[in-house]
């Protein structure tokens, strides 16, 4: 991807894979302020989650979609309940460690078989 604003610092990492733990908003937001502090990247807010009420929209896309803002930018989080499947963006105006952020969300959401993740 062409780098248009070379003067601008910002890093984003995709990561995606599929969780075997017992997923509820609590774990959503302990995944998000977890991950922003393994990262060491700091938070001024607290996550929103949002789980759209039953029949709002597709059943198989019911589940989680959450945010927590930070200070250099923020981590959002897409959870599909029926099939365990997890899809975080990072998005920040400061370095991190992109193997140290795939290790998280892949020990704390227990990712089985594939783990996709794409930093850009």
């Amino acid at each position: 991807m062409k780098n248009i604003a070379p003067d601008i610092v910002r890093q984003r990492l995709l990561i995606e894979g599929f969780w075997t733990i017992d997923l509820d908003e609590a774990a959503v937001r302990a995944c998000l302020l977890g991950l922003a502090e393994a990262l060491n990247l700091r938070t001024y807010g607290d996550p929103i989650v949002f789980s759209p009420a039953s029949g709002m929209g597709k059943e198989q896309n019911a589940g989680y979609d959450a945010f927590v803002p930070l200070i250099d930018s923020g981590i959002a989080g897409y959870f599909w309940s029926k099939r365990r499947f997890a899809s975080i963006v990072l998005y920040t105006c400061k370095g991190f460690e992109e193997v140290r952020a795939v290790d998280f969300v892949r020990r704390f959401l227990g990712l089985e078989g594939e783990v996709v993740s794409f930093g850009f």
